[in-house]
């Protein structure tokens, strides 16, 4: 065989595994919400993460995430603080947005953050999913992830009323995926225990951990392990309910 047709036959195989890698299109995820997602600063000495922080080593290198929630945000003050206006601005054809508000939006005292679940929440959802699709991108609605809230008898109590509900209703009602972190996130506890489930947040003793010299015990944050978990689930959902998602998980190979 001439070297020259040999060198045909080689570049030929190698174009085609160079397209058998390259088949799966890039796509950008933007993420909205509030701490319990958003990116927190000083991450190796940080023992507090959010599930989006961690998210994107659960999908391929073909997924771009731009997390952009943001501590202490609720569905009214993240749209008043002109976050969602930088998202709105950049977001393009076929991205995806995940929305996931309701921890702030029940803090009854703070006129800047709360909302009511049956008007103004429910509302403020479907802006965003109809802003959302008006630019050509996709949302996705999650419910808020549960607060470790055992009572002396050890049963998980609730801590989101009705804004779990309105959003499932709203995904119902305007035919939007919605994932269900609460539920998944109430059996996570549940089956780490009373006392195990600790680890999934951030309880250090005074002087156990450098960056709570004071001690903490913060039972809605994540740690490291917990903000893991979640985003775990998180992806697991996704691949039920947004198939297009499927073929960029790292758990599916």
């Amino acid at each position: 065989m001439k070297l020259s047709n040999l060198i045909i036959i080689i570049l030929f195989f190698w174009s085609c595994s160079t397209l058998k890698t390259n088949d799966t299109q890039s796509i950008t995820i933007y993420m909205i919400g509030d701490s319990t997602m958003a990116n927190k600063k000083n991450p190796n000495s940080n023992p507090e993460h959010g599930w989006g922080q961690v998210l994107p080593i659960f999908f391929t290198e073909n997924v771009i995430i731009k997390n952009h929630a943001v501590n202490g945000r609720s569905s009214k003050s993240f749209r008043d603080l002109k976050h969602w206006k930088a998202v709105l601005d950049s977001l393009q054809k076929g991205d995806y947005v995940f929305i996931q508000f309701g921890h702030n939006d029940s803090k009854d005292t703070d006129p800047k953050r709360y909302t009511n679940p049956q008007t103004s929440y429910r509302y403020n959802l479907m802006r965003y999913v109809e802003e959302t699709r008006a630019k050509g991108a996709i949302p996705v609605l999650f419910s808020s992830i549960a607060r470790r809230k055992f009572n002396e008898e050890g049963v998980l109590l609730d801590s989101h009323g009705n804004y779990t509900l309105i959003t499932r209703l709203v995904a119902q009602e305007m035919n939007v995926p919605f994932i269900d972190l609460q539920y998944e996130t109430e059996q996570l506890e549940i089956t780490y225990g009373v006392e195990e489930s600790k680890k999934l947040h951030l309880h250090f003793k005074k002087g156990e951990n450098e960056y709570f010299p004071d001690g903490i015990e913060d039972n809605t944050h994540l740690s490291k392990l917990g903000a893991n978990e979640v985003a775990n689930l998180a992806v697991k959902e996704l691949s039920k309910k947004v198939p297009s998602l499927k073929k960029y998980s790292k758990l599916n190979e």
